[in-house]
């Protein structure tokens, strides 16, 4: 596997969508959002993903969020947009609408709830690579969609379709990610989708990670992954364990609301959550407030 650095980078974090008060997109806030991360070092951003809320930002919204944040960024980092849905049409067709806002690529989750089996994603996501040009990540997040896209079929998407060039792996199954980088073409890039579990990843050849905490702390993020990327495992390590007791309090309920308490902790607002998902309680932001601290990330409680 081809070990330079992929086309989307290393570090790229999966942006959380603010919102006012009315629960309204905050355009000009997400704009602020991209410039906070661009200066934190980060390397792509992958807007509207499941930590932004991509379940309740319906496509006319998420049409407004990408044209926002590509604006923002004014071609510094390369943008990567989620359209990924559980209906091949539909996501054809948006994909198609969102290839004309200047994004630089596509993030396709596993169909949730359908239930497809593994031919019906490889039909799927090979359907969507054969309808646009620009590079596509796949996603495959078991805990979220039901189902696992095996190995096997990642391997078979990467190799039969050229702008599929890279894959999200939240499955947690090492050896399934093992087998992925090692049997994937020269430029395919495996990235893991848990903050925990990039050191691993990494460690077994993996391109880096699309990060949660990236939102919060980016600089943090992005010195274990250059160290992973230069084969200093030993520091790495150390810098992996003194962050992962926040990589792991921010999904003690359901992401992105810690996320964006912790934000809010910061100094950097995003607004609330949609309902379904409900803001933090005074409680679960006490213990953030004090795992950040712990960590480094907040000096005073804000």
């Amino acid at each position: 596997m081809d070990k330079s650095v992929p086309i989307f980078g290393r570090m790229l974090v999966a942006m959380v969508t603010p919102f006012d008060e009315f629960l309204e997109l905050d355009l000009d806030r997400a704009q602020a959002l991209a410039d906070r991360l661009i200066e934190g070092g980060v390397d792509c951003l992958v807007v509207n993903g499941t930590t932004g809320e991509s379940p309740t930002v319906f496509y006319p919204q998420k049409i407004e969020l990408f044209r926002a944040v590509v604006e923002a960024t004014n071609g510094r980092i390369p943008i990567v947009a989620n359209v990924g849905d559980n209906c091949t049409a539909d996501t054809v067709d948006f994909a198609r609408d969102v290839s004309r806002l200047g994004v630089d690529g596509f993030m396709c989750v596993v169909p949730y709830y359908n239930k497809p089996p593994q031919e019906g994603l490889y039909a799927h996501f090979s359907t969507i690579a054969g309808a646009v040009d620009l590079p596509i990540i796949l996603y495959n997040i078991p805990g979220r969609c039901v189902i696992n896209m095996t190995a096997e079929t990642t391997l078979r998407l990467a190799n039969d379709c050229e702008n599929i060039v890279a894959v999200k792996e939240a499955s947690g199954k090492l050896d399934q990610i093992e087998a992925i980088i090692q049997g994937a073409p020269e430029g395919f890039a495996v990235y893991s989708g848990d903050d925990s579990a990039t050191y691993d990843i990494m460690k077994l050849g993996g391109a880096g990670v699309i990060s949660t905490i990236g939102n919060v702390a980016p600089e943090r993020m992005k010195e274990i992954v250059e160290l992973c990327a230069a084969g200093d495992y030993a520091n790495a390590f150390e810098a992996h364990e003194r962050l992962l007791p926040l990589m792991e309090g921010l999904f003690e309920t359901s992401n992105p609301i810690l996320v964006k308490e912790a934000l809010a902790l910061i100094g950097f607002p995003v607004g609330g959550v949609r309902l379904p998902l409900v803001r933090a309680t005074s409680e679960q932001s006490a213990r953030l407030a004090q795992i950040m601290k712990e960590v480094g990330v907040l000096t005073d409680v804000a």
